[in-house]
């Protein structure tokens, strides 16, 4: 048995045992006697999460080291907080949000860009037992305005703008509309002052957060049940009603502690970056508690991977601050590549230092895995998992066993993530058959206990439809060495004439054409055969071509590939892609808009005008 099979083997056959022995690398105020009860962890354990990743560093000798690198290049900033430096201004941010009245248990609502506050408002949060539910800084008033309505927090932190490449967004009046159209009222708001944009402070509402936390005592740790929320995080494009994952102190802590080392491969005092926003489940876990929890140096970069200034940036920031391991979403790398199909500006950095590139949040698609492993020359290594999970469902775990990469695979099952793919029956499916992925019951620790405050509707979106199990969302199909194959969201099987196909398949073919940088399939309804995949492109910088050459050429390719019963004969060219600002293509608001349907753009857009783009290009 190899020495992936017999952690993970032990991970199912004994989780108790399994967890309670990685319960260890916690520092526990009161250790837990139970490791699982009825679908809880650690139920009878306390602890404090600011502590792990803070207190228990500085005192153990790492004071001095880096905690976090601030690299800024909308700012032409570069700041670095050493443990001791981080602990001070949380314990501070901390003694401030105490000052204001907020205890165990109270609501925090942190709306903030890419700033060391962001990270320090995080942790003061978790040093109080406070609950932070931060809001992608930027979102619209009336989103906002939900999500307080939802969370209903006794202090907001905030700032006066954020800063673009091109232009300065003011998140201050974004604020205020929300407030104004939201039912619940906040005791205060603590504003950043960035003298890009400096803000009009409410009086009586509004503090100025460099004054207020300056009069403040530093607090020290709260300590809370393992069970005891850490944080909500609201879901992507939520609509109506919204749908906020819940974390856990203790399953979180044990479980990010543990992936460092065994997923990423990542040792204390090293430099770990994940090029994401601490607006999405990626910057909660490995930008912020992760990497600190486990010793490591995050970095928190307010910038883009083109455009500040070029496409070498991401190269500037692994070669400048010694990164070791990058985690970003395949889009990053897709927008390098197609600003820089030679890889260029990677050939002016010093890369040696970088062992493993880990992609998520979008399917690795096999040519821009095979662009970045010969650019590289270090493993590039897809991973799959959710907002919902907190942490992988699937990886190479390279701190077990490295396994062979299949291109297209996001590799095994991590410890503790029972997957299984079912049928409609929900009978298993054989081998290199697609179907629904889900994980059987118990999840492991740090995924999500429910929706807050909808404990029906967790119920209802992830556990009744197959009993037992947890649903993913995702179809895919686990192959005959144990690999796991996520083709796409379920929604994203089209049924042309009778045939189930995969548009995340074809896109898989079309990434592959050589002037291709980006592609996005949808399935249209078809009167004759239900329905048809219809392709969107982006062709790479410097290819010139007529578009219906190009069309014909992904024509043939489909065909050869997937064979005609795809009856891929549609793509169109197009300047981008609709995404989400952490990356997502919006493939079901495409497809609403090549249906003719009413759509609306969603929260978490990141240009609205890209979706008027498509539908002019229809």
């Amino acid at each position: 048995m190899s020495a992936y099979d017999a952690v993970y083997q032990r991970s199912i056959v004994e989780p108790e045992a399994f967890w309670g022995e990685a319960a260890q690398g916690i520092e526990w105020d009161v250790a837990p006697t139970t490791v699982f009860d009825n679908g809880r962890w650690f139920v009878d354990g306390r602890l404090n999460t600011c502590h792990n990743a803070l207190d228990r560093h500085v005192a153990g000798g790492r004071g001095e080291q880096a905690a976090l690198i601030y690299d800024s290049p909308v700012t032409g900033v570069v700041r670095r907080y050493s443990y001791a430096e981080l602990l001070d201004s949380v314990a501070r941010t901390a003694g401030m949000l105490r000052d204001l009245g907020v205890v165990a248990g109270d609501t925090v609502v942190i709306y903030l860009p890419m700033v060391p506050e962001a990270v320090i408002g995080m942790l003061a949060c978790a040093r109080l037992g406070a609950v932070h539910s931060v809001v992608f800084g930027g979102f619209a008033a009336n989103e906002l305005a939900v999500r307080i309505d939802h969370a209903k927090p006794k202090v907001v932190l905030s700032a006066s703008c954020g800063i673009e490449p091109t232009r300065i967004v003011p998140y201050k009046p974004l604020l205020d509309a929300a407030l104004e159209q939201a039912e619940h009222r906040p005791a205060r708001c603590v504003i950043l002052q960035r003298p890009e944009a400096p803000a009009d402070l409410v009086e009586g509402r509004d503090l100025d957060w460099a004054e207020a936390v300056r009069d403040a005592a530093p607090a020290g740790c709260v300590s809370v049940a393992a069970t005891d929320p850490l944080y909500i995080l609201y879901t992507s494009g939520t609509t109506g009603v919204p749908k906020g994952v819940v974390r856990d102190n203790g399953g979180h802590a044990v479980a990010l502690h543990w992936s460092m080392s065994h997923v990423y491969g990542a040792a204390p005092g090293e430099v770990y970056w994940a090029a994401s926003d601490v607006g999405w489940v990626v910057g909660h876990s490995y930008i912020v508690y992760a990497p600190l929890l486990a010793g490591c140096t995050t970095v928190l970069y307010e910038g883009k991977p083109v455009g500040t200034p070029d496409p070498g940036a991401f190269w500037r920031v692994v070669a400048t601050h010694g990164v070791r391991t990058l985690f970003t979403a395949p889009t990053a790398l897709r927008a390098i590549k197609k600003d820089d199909p030679s890889g260029n500006f990677a050939q002016k950095w010093d890369l040696s230092g970088l062992r493993y590139l880990f992609m998520a949040g979008e399917r690795l698609d096999p040519d821009t895995y095979q662009w970045a492993s010969e650019l590289l020359g270090i493993p590039v290594i897809d991973h799959w998992w959710q907002t919902e999970t907190g942490w992988p469902i699937a990886a190479n775990c390279v701190g077990i066993e490295p396994l062979p990469i299949k291109p297209g695979s996001p590799t095994k099952p991590v410890p503790g993530w029972d997957v299984r793919v079912l049928d409609p029956a929900g009978e298993e499916c054989p081998p290199g058959v697609e179907g629904a992925v889900a994980i059987r019951l118990p999840l492991p620790p740090g995924a999500l206990p429910t929706l807050y405050r909808d404990d029906a509707r967790f119920i209802e979106s992830y556990l009744s439809r197959y009993p037992g199990h947890y649903l993913t969302g995702d179809g895919g199909f686990l192959d005959d060495d144990g690999y796991l194959f996520v083709m796409g969201r379920i929604d994203d099987v089209i049924n042309v004439a009778g045939h189930r196909l995969s548009t995340g398949a074809m896109e898989e073919v079309i990434a592959a054409h050589p002037d291709v940088a980006e592609c996005a399939v949808i399935g249209v309804d078809d009167e004759l055969k239900g329905q048809l995949p219809l392709g969107f492109v982006v062709l790479k910088a410097g290819a010139d071509r007529e578009p219906a050459d190009v069309e014909r050429e992904l024509s043939a390719m489909v065909r050869d590939r997937i064979g005609p019963v795809a009856a891929f004969r549609r793509a169109v060219v197009v300047a981008r892609l609709p995404k989400t600002r952490s990356g997502k293509i919006l493939r079901a608001t495409m497809r609403d808009i090549a249906a003719g349907r009413d759509y609306r753009a969603p929260s978490t857009i990141e240009d609205p005008a890209a979706l008027t783009e498509i539908a002019d290009a229809l």
